[in-house]
């Protein structure tokens, strides 16, 4: 009996097209939404990843990475005297325009290191040391500046020179970071040169990295140095975290995302439930033919379960695979943004089941409905 369920769905090809075709949209737009949805909030935490410390502290009003509250350079040494701390540093971290040789500006996110430790460098190095920090004036670059400068018609290169607040800014190389969420290059220099860059006030101090001492807990640690007054002490965890939510509350992308996503979902149902309603209304005639020669309302269930989660499962893999390709396209070029971890598949097979469930629940009322004797008929 399922093996003539499966006849009577494949033997109908414009409507088992159609399914197919309705259910790979609806997991296709789903999924793919999804992913960039959650891409684009990842970007929002880039700078903790491209800085990878485990502590971070900042002023007591500051909500989320993105946002700098100045603080003064003294507190890099009262954070130094707290108990457990291993090393405390500062960072500049701001946005500031940068001249090209054109004349032209482009708005850098600026980062000042630590000139002793480097502390917060870049991962990996497409050209240049690291430690040519250090040269006067030298800055690095990573690779979204290239692209930002290749637009404009300027070749990037070690050795190129362009202005930060009227200062020559002289690149020593290039690296590779996470993109920001701000779309801005990050350019990289010590923590000197990048208050030299920054317009004069009388508070630049931006965030302070820690390390705790071994063998100290660093919630512990996060207490003590909260504790002080005008400080806010976050793990690298939970300022990643504190990024995502405030974004996620202050601003609409959840919304513009989510009604995207509820779109497919309604389309995917209208189209599933019309179609397999037409398919099973069409073959009524051969399952009260069934039923007329014995088959229970349990195995002409059973048939129309197994239609629709056939397409279901043929629909969601082509959707699915759709949107990978796409995402693996797009990660090629670097944006837009998408990130596809195993809980959007999840999710997206868990909205495929409901509607397949849907459809298969209005074909069998319209067989229970439906009295054996229309054979006859």
């Amino acid at each position: 009996m399922l093996r003539l369920a499966l006849k009577m769905l494949f033997g109908d090809r414009a409507k088992y097209a159609m399914l197919v075709c309705g259910l790979s949209f609806c997991a296709l737009l789903m999924s793919q939404q999804t992913s960039v949805f959650c891409g684009l909030l990842l970007w929002t935490t880039a700078t903790v990843r491209n800085i990878r410390v485990p502590i971070w502290v900042a002023d007591s009003k500051v909500e989320q990475v993105n946002e700098v509250v100045p603080m003064r350079e003294v507190e890099v040494q009262r954070v130094r005297s707290v108990v457990g701390v291993e090393w405390a540093v500062p960072l500049f971290w701001n946005i500031l325009q940068a001249r090209l040789p054109d004349g032209t500006f482009q708005g850098v996110q600026l980062t000042g290191l630590d000139s002793a430790s480097l502390v917060g460098r870049p991962a990996k190095m497409r050209e240049g040391r690291i430690e040519d920090l250090r040269l006067p004036n030298a800055v690095i670059v990573d690779q979204v500046a290239l692209e930002k400068f290749r637009k404009r018609g300027i070749s990037l290169k070690v050795g190129a020179v362009f202005e930060i607040n009227d200062k020559e800014a002289r690149v020593v190389g290039i690296c590779e970071t996470e993109r920001s969420f701000l779309g801005q290059p990050y350019v990289f220099t010590t923590y000197s040169r990048a208050l030299e860059y920054a317009p004069l006030q009388r508070k630049l101090l931006s965030f302070i990295l820690v390390q705790p001492k071994p063998g100290v807990p660093v919630p512990e640690l996060l207490r003590r140095i909260s504790a002080l007054s005008g400080l806010r002490a976050f793990s690298s965890d939970q300022v990643a975290w504190d990024t995502l939510v405030w974004y996620i509350r202050n601003t609409g992308i959840p919304i513009s995302f989510g009604t995207v996503v509820l779109l497919g979902i309604v389309v995917g149902i209208a189209i599933a439930g019309q179609t397999f309603y037409l398919f099973v209304h069409e073959n009524m005639r051969y399952l009260a033919a069934l039923k007329a020669m014995g088959a229970s309302f349990g195995v002409l269930a059973q048939m129309v379960v197994l239609q629709a989660f056939t397409v279901g499962f043929i629909g969601y893999g082509l959707g699915v695979g759709l949107a990978a390709l796409f995402g693996n396209a797009v990660l090629q070029k670097g944006q837009p943004p998408f990130y596809m971890p195993w809980q959007i598949l999840a999710f997206t097979g868990v909205v495929i089941v409901f509607i397949c469930l849907l459809s298969a629940l209005v074909g069998l009322i319209k067989i229970a409905r439906t009295e054996a004797a229309m054979v006859f008929k």
